[in-house]
């Protein structure tokens, strides 16, 4: 049975790792410090930077923020201050946000034909928010009807899964779960949801051999039975 509602990690699977890693993550590094003087008082960013001195008390903020950006750390108040920033170079035309071509015509056939779309990275939700509706594709942020990221739980553990399922009002068994990344998958299929590894060359994605793989979004409509798009995507 076709599942009724999709939830897609983004880096690696519906966008490119390129696109976060040499565009998003530099532009956050390159702002921070003046971002910190200009809206280091405001309290959104000052409850996050008591959360990093939390965190790492032996630091100054900034210090510990630069050492996560650089070691690529999952830490929840840098995702959240990493999407504030982003979220500057979006409004201002400076970023926007890559989507593989295949992957908004899909979005949208099913949204059209009553699935529900979801989006669960690593990323801040603000920072999914930003990604969907300053996309190269135009505004998706209509047709999504859920975020989660870290304060959900960690990517590789079942419960978040689980969790997703709930606030999504539906039954694990009829969500399908697409990511690049095999542990990922191998916790989402714990709690019971349906998955799919998006194995993209130009991405450097190994096929885990342990799940259901396909290349394009459209190989994963026919795959589990859902819509394809009308027309095809942009080359």
């Amino acid at each position: 049975m076709p599942p009724e509602a999709v939830v897609c990690d983004i880096e690696g699977t519906t966008s490119a790792i390129a696109f976060v890693k040499e565009t998003l993550f530099p532009f956050a590094e390159r702002a921070l410090d003046g971002f910190l003087r200009e809206h280091g008082a405001e309290p959104a960013v000052a409850a996050i930077l008591d959360e990093v001195r939390a965190l790492a008390p032996d630091q100054e903020p900034a210090e510990a923020l630069r050492g996560w950006m650089a070691r690529d750390e999952k830490v929840t108040p840098l995702k959240a201050l990493q999407g504030m920033i982003w979220r500057q170079g979006f409004e201002s035309g400076l970023i926007r946000g890559h989507l593989w071509p295949d992957v908004a015509p899909c979005l949208r056939a099913w949204a059209a034909a009553g699935v529900k779309l979801r989006i669960y990275s690593s990323g801040s939700v603000e920072a999914q928010k930003l990604l969907f509706g300053h996309s190269e594709a135009g505004d998706l942020t209509p047709i999504l009807s859920g975020f989660d990221d870290t304060r959900t739980g960690p990517k590789r553990e079942a419960e978040s899964y689980a969790a997703i399922a709930r606030s999504a009002g539906l039954p694990p068994g009829g969500m399908l779960f697409l990511s690049d990344v095999a542990e990922e998958l191998d916790a989402a299929r714990a709690a019971g949801m349906q998955v799919c590894q998006i194995v993209r060359p130009a991405d450097g994605t190994v096929e885990s051999g342990r799940h259901p793989a396909c290349a394009t979004f459209p190989e994963v409509a026919t795959r589990f039975g859902l819509p394809a798009p009308d027309e095809p995507p942009p080359a």
